[in-house]
């Protein structure tokens, strides 16, 4: 029998031969596009209309039906809902984008994986230190099934091969330091008051999901698209301020060029602590141990006003509202997103130690971010920002939070996820939810 005839012949008679879930013509052939579910169709939700328009966007999520309604306008093909824990149920949605409120990304992301669906998920991955070791084992239990990418997108920016390869290659001699920073300064004195009721298209309570009842404040949700999520991140109960938000993005810089895992040990001094809200101004520091091509470093997360000690009276950090800086024993490195520049240590640091890369040899771009994601799914499933990548880096930055909270250095086993030395700090790695709402469902 030809090919041709045995393949309508199996079509015909139904033979219950499996066939792969992802065809094999290629990424961008007809038959072989993702189906996807958007979770979240405003603000973050909008930035991803145009990756996945290529794609099938089967299913479309938010808790406010005008947004809702604002994406169908795009995907009108789409089932719409307004639970996500419904969306994900949807038989024929193979991958997950999400772009719901902070204190709902781990539960999102962990739900999907658990369905077999790959994610992508905006950052920050996680609201507390055991939400993003749950996410993070889910999946590393299935990272041979699974893609998945945390959505810090400056990630492509290709400085960030650039400092990769400045450090790894020594042009700063032994790597000692790290320091990473954010400039915003968005204080609040505490939760808002109840003003008023929800409008009737607007789910509040499934905006609230698993976090603590907060009456309803429109001020919470006032924000511009894109940045809406300024009005309530830095409420313990709805986010973890600049920790995680640009912190997520300046840190990724640096964690980029230092292959770091979990920290020894974390402490963290800011602003007087507010029961409502994360603090504007803050300092955290973590030991993280030597590996192959290091000695162990110290890393240290600078926001609100806080900064670094600058490597030259010359060099005004304060010009750069986030960036990061890599400390040597032949020089320092300071880089933004976008640009970098090398201070070597004196006289003696005359770079002849230093051997620049070939252009062949420097690192490849990495492309559009997101389509990476999409393409991963369909092939390889490697990421650039995998859950084990980003669920490391915002543990740490997590675990800063925690140290700040009890006000002393902890130390911390990142095998177990236990501090090892305060009763106090191992009770704030984890967040209460409200009764019906689970982690890992």
């Amino acid at each position: 029998m030809k090919r041709r005839q045995f393949l309508k012949s199996l079509a015909v008679t139904g033979t219950g031969l499996l066939l792969p879930r992802t065809p094999i013509f290629g990424a961008d052939a007809a038959g072989n596009k993702l189906n996807i579910a958007l979770l979240g169709t405003w603000g973050r939700g909008e930035a991803h209309f145009s990756a996945i328009s290529s794609e099938n966007v089967v299913a479309l999520c938010d808790i406010n039906e005008d947004h809702l309604a604002f994406g169908a306008k795009k995907f009108p093909g789409a089932k719409t809902y307004v639970d996500w824990r419904k969306c994900i149920e949807q038989k024929d949605v193979q991958a997950v984008v999400c772009c719901t409120a902070d204190h709902t990304h781990a539960f999102a992301a962990n739900w999907a994986m658990n369905r077999g669906l790959h994610v992508y998920c905006e950052k920050p991955l996680a609201n507390s230190v055991e939400e993003a070791r749950v996410v993070r084992a889910t999946y590393l239990k299935n990272k041979t099934k699974l893609a998945t990418q945390v959505g810090t997108q400056r990630h492509a920016i290709e400085n960030f091969n650039r400092v990769r390869e400045l450090i790894r290659d020594g042009a700063i001699g032994e790597l000692q330091e790290v320091s990473a920073w954010g400039n915003r300064k968005l204080g609040k004195p505490g939760y808002l008051p109840a003003a008023g009721e929800p409008p009737a298209n607007f789910h509040y309570d499934l905006w609230l999901g698993p976090s603590p009842f907060h009456p309803y404040n429109p001020d919470y949700f006032s924000g511009k698209s894109g940045m809406n999520c300024l009005q309530w991140n830095m409420y313990w109960d709805f986010g973890s301020g600049q920790v995680g938000d640009m912190g997520s993005h300046t840190m990724d810089l640096a964690w980029n060029a230092i292959d770091a895992k979990l920290p020894t040990s974390a402490e963290g001094k800011g602003d007087p602590f507010n029961p409502d809200v994360s603090p504007v101004a803050l300092t955290t520091r973590f030991e993280h141990p030597a590996n192959d091509w290091r000695p162990a470093i110290r890393v240290s997360w600078y926001q609100g006003g806080n900064m670094p000690e600058s490597p030259a009276p010359s060099v005004d950090l304060n010009k750069i509202g986030h960036g990061a800086m890599f400390e040597g024993s032949k020089g320092t490195l300071v880089s933004d997103f976008n640009s970098r520049i090398l201070l070597p240590l004196g006289d003696k640091s005359d770079m002849t130690y230093y051997k620049p890369r070939t252009k062949g040899k420097l690192i490849p771009p990495l492309g559009d971010f997101q389509k990476e994601w999409i393409n991963a799914c369909k092939g390889s499933l490697k990421t650039s920002c995998d859950f084990e990548y980003g669920g490391n880096l915002i543990e740490q930055m997590l675990l800063g939070l925690v140290a700040y909270r009890v006000g002393r250095k902890i130390s911390y086993d990142g095998v177990t996820g236990r501090v090892t030395d305060n009763a106090e700090a191992n009770e704030l790695l984890h967040r209460t939810y409200r009764q019906g709402w689970t982690l890992n469902g």
